[in-house]
């Protein structure tokens, strides 16, 4: 026992007198062998100096970067999608006006950019069905579901073994006894309160599961980054599900932390629903270790809308691209607007970028509206959103936060005409940790309903004046400039 001990101790020790190599090492490792924003850099070279130990933990957890990892292959899909991607790049180089709608008109760049730089299809009869309450989203998805007759495709961050998901449970093992192929995909980190064996008694029932980015040690579960925050559900190609909504009884107004979850999600029918199959399939096939692309009846049975005939494009990004696609979508419409700008978002730390693009805007005359949160749910996020909302607000924004529970809603709406939703927050972790995924709607009735619903919300929001930012007390600075400096690892 002695012997062990000593060892350790010796150990320790060995750790301590080499501290400052171990940390030079590390810095070496952060500037000169992985790309990395300035910022990022001197916040982790700042955070090892500093803390050494506890910087080195934090490392191990937040900062290994994973663009040249390959753990992600971007298979091609199948051949009639290629053939609509050349077609359409033809028509939008031409600039063919009996082709082109004019839904996308002064947009061509936006929907030429996504076909580029992620094969996103630009679809022209959809049907768009938009949720702002938890209860209504589920009735209508578990309605959905019942009426599923080949196949369930679920995809969700969060799946808390609550009153919610046992409710959804029992319809899945229904389906899968009819003969319906269910599958669910959950992320490691965001599901981690539920039992490995719950999932095994699924498999059991019927249901296959499948969980993206497991850790090595379940219990120890140290990979925060480059989690999979997308929230997709597809019935049989002919409806899908994408938006903020997790699964717990949080997002059905059941929890008291929170009270009312105010969040936003599209229902969708039409050929974008085809863009979120193939982006589930996708993940699906990295975590289950499938091809599900050899099964040619997964793309069949999709049935145009007849309703809003929408123009619509699903754009995804993540750590394992080299283009922040989403990022890029928000950049360019910022730069594109004339009139007006809303963004709803529970977490506001843009990049140099969007905030300096914003800014511009609002100098320009643009009318820029920004909604938050009134409660953190993270609290480092919370501060480092204050901090930054203050440079809008300082800036001639019109920033507001919503006081009727928590806001989780993420999306953006730019001159009454195009409106992206999804799953990505305005924040860096969105932009490059995280695989998210949007809708990009071309439709100014689409557009101008999540308008009404914005000035709608303005009814229970609180503006933050630049009076009210000014006057705020010290401790609420300290904060935001603590948070606002670890923003880049936040």
């Amino acid at each position: 026992m002695s012997e062990a001990f000593e060892i350790i101790k010796t150990g320790i020790n060995f750790f301590c007198n080499h501290l400052v190599f171990f940390n030079m090492l590390f810095a070496i490792v952060i500037v000169f062998f992985q790309r990395r924003d300035p910022k990022s850099v001197w916040a982790w070279l700042l955070l090892l100096y500093f803390i050494p130990v506890l910087g080195f933990v934090f490392y191990l957890l937040l900062g290994q970067d994973m663009h040249k990892r390959k753990m992600f292959r971007i298979k091609e899909v199948e051949d009639h999608i290629s053939k609509d991607i050349r077609q359409q790049e033809y028509r939008l180089r031409s600039r063919d006006a009996g082709e082109l709608d004019e839904n996308i008109r002064g947009y061509e760049d936006l929907v030429m950019y996504n076909l580029e730089a992620g094969e996103a299809v630009l679809t022209k009869d959809n049907d768009v069905d938009i949720f702002i309450d938890g209860n209504e989203k589920f009735r209508a998805l578990m309605e959905d579901l019942r009426n599923a007759e080949h196949f369930i495709h679920i995809q969700y961050y969060i799946i808390k073994n609550d009153v919610l998901f046992n409710q959804i449970k029992d319809i899945l093992i229904e389906k899968a006894a009819q003969g319906v192929e269910v599958r669910v995909l959950f992320d490691a980190m965001g599901c981690r309160s539920v039992r490995h064996s719950y999932w095994k008694w699924m498999n059991e029932k019927g249901v296959q599961t499948a969980e993206f980015f497991p850790a090595i040690l379940r219990r120890l579960q140290l990979r925060i980054n480059y989690r999979n925050h997308r929230k997709i559900v597809v019935v049989d190609n002919k409806v899908a599900y994408v938006g903020g909504f997790n699964v717990g009884k949080e997002y059905i107004d059941l929890d008291e932390k929170f009270g009312h979850w105010r969040d936003t999600h599209l229902r969708i029918r039409g050929s974008a629903v085809l863009g979120l199959q193939v982006r589930f399939i996708l993940d699906w096939n990295y975590a289950a270790g499938e091809n599900l692309f050899l099964c040619p009846e997964l793309f069949r049975g999709i049935e145009a809308g007849t309703r809003d005939f929408c123009d619509m494009q699903i754009i995804s990004s993540g750590p394992d691209k080299t283009t922040q696609q989403i990022h890029d979508n928000y950049l360019r419409l910022i730069h594109k607007a004339q009139k007006s700008i809303y963004i709803q978002t529970p977490y506001f730390i843009p990049d140099e970028a969007i905030l300096n693009a914003l800014m511009i805007a609002v100098k320009s005359g643009i009318e820029v509206n920004i909604m938050i949160p009134c409660m953190p749910d993270h609290p480092f996020v919370y501060w480092a959103t204050y901090s930054y909302i203050g440079d809008m607000v300082m800036a001639g924004a019109n920033c507001y936060t919503y006081n009727n529970g928590f806001l989780h809603s993420k999306g953006m709406i730019v001159d009454g005409k195009v409106l992206c939703y999804g799953t990505a927050n305005m924040d860096i972790r969105s932009f490059a940790l995280n695989f998210e995924v949007n809708a990009v709607i071309y439709d100014e009735k689409k557009a101008q309903e999540m308008v009404d619903i914005f000035q709608k919300d303005l009814e229970v929001c609180r503006q933050i004046t630049r009076d009210y930012y000014v006057a705020r007390r010290l401790k609420i600075r300290i904060k935001e400039q603590i948070c606002r400096l670890l923003s880049p690892l936040l």
